[in-house]
């Protein structure tokens, strides 16, 4: 009856070690350039000084002429990407033209709409080249940890599957030897040896969480939560969007909303005061050890800051349209 005893416990560890092999690090050298470097970024950094940063447009003088033709939404935005001469100077033009009609200033207006509009298209594209960042930023972040996601379930799944085998054959064993008779305190062994070791097995679910080393030396998220006076990943259009904030309104700015929408829905903030700091460095420093969780809640937090950079796009549509119906030029 030793013997099968012996055999039996040979046998629990075995399973044992087959599960704890299984959960071991994560090794595959197709995601290392992905956890190593961001290829996100296809164009260089944006340099520009806090001279060349859109001034508040609550702090210029306007034309109040503007204010009647053009809603505030608009005359932000247009602001925000360096129309606001050219727009004053279209109305100028416009008034000239229908006191005194001419072929000179039809086409002066012509010349000068041609050139917003074209202004208008390449901030579009310069909002969109900075969104597509984010979401590929976001795609990177979301593709690793469902990566990590996987495998943590592929080994919760086979600890399950041994902790229930586990207790069967402890208690087959056990209810063998005992019918069979004499087998002194064996069964009981094998009882205790077979609870520990479902113990252990269920121990390991519990904390089945997997890190890897996720870098990121360009950090959009960085910026966000910092707030710094110029921006080498946001353009000065992008960054005065993000960043201005009107008096009369007294509502915050669209980046104070997303870092006050990270703390307070916990995307960031942890329940440990001591651990702040190490989260705060880990989403925005360079990188380091992420769980799947917190590389989704990455992420999401690409997510957020690509909505809020793609509302200029509305604002542009709505500045566009509100031209379009100043246009209207004789034939």
């Amino acid at each position: 009856m030793n013997q099968n005893a012996y055999q039996t416990t040979i046998w629990v560890v075995t399973i044992t070690i087959m599960t704890l092999t299984s959960c071991a690090g994560l090794k595959n050298a197709q995601l290392s350039s992905q956890l190593e470097k961001s290829n996100c970024n296809h164009q260089a950094s944006s340099q520009y000084t806090i001279s060349e940063l859109p001034k508040p447009i609550h702090t210029l003088a306007i034309d109040s002429v503007l204010f009647h033709m053009f809603s505030f939404q608009s005359l932000n935005i247009a602001n925000a990407i360096g129309l606001l001469d050219d727009l004053t100077e279209f109305v100028k033009l416009k008034k000239i033209y229908k006191s005194s009609p001419s072929n000179d200033k039809r086409l002066e207006i012509i010349e000068l709409s041609q050139k917003i509009y074209q202004r208008i298209n390449f901030s579009s594209l310069e909002i969109s080249s900075v969104a597509s960042e984010m979401d590929c930023e976001e795609e990177r972040a979301d593709q690793i940890a469902t990566y990590l996601k996987a495998k943590e379930d592929d080994a919760e799944t086979k600890l399950t599957v041994g902790a229930i085998v586990v207790g069967a054959a402890g208690a087959i064993t056990a209810g063998i030897l005992l019918a069979n008779g004499g087998a002194g305190s064996t069964p009981e062994f094998i009882g205790i040896g077979s609870g520990l070791t479902e113990a252990t097995l269920g121990v390991l679910i519990l904390i089945n969480k997997r890190k890897v080393n996720f870098y990121h030396s360009r950090n959009a998220l960085k910026d966000i939560w910092t707030g710094p006076q110029t921006s080498s990943i946001f353009p000065a259009s992008v960054w005065y969007y993000l960043n201005y904030q009107n008096p009369d309104t007294k509502g915050q700015s669209l980046r104070q909303q997303l870092v006050d929408k990270w703390l307070g829905f916990g995307q960031i903030a942890d329940t440990k005061e001591k651990n702040k700091e190490k989260v705060y460095n880990l989403f925005f420093g360079e990188g380091g050890k992420y769980t799947a969780d917190q590389l989704t809640n990455r992420a999401n937090m690409h997510d957020q800051i690509e909505a809020q950079i793609n509302l200029m796009k509305q604002d542009l549509k709505l500045l566009l349209s509100e031209l379009e119906n100043r246009i209207l030029i004789d034939a």
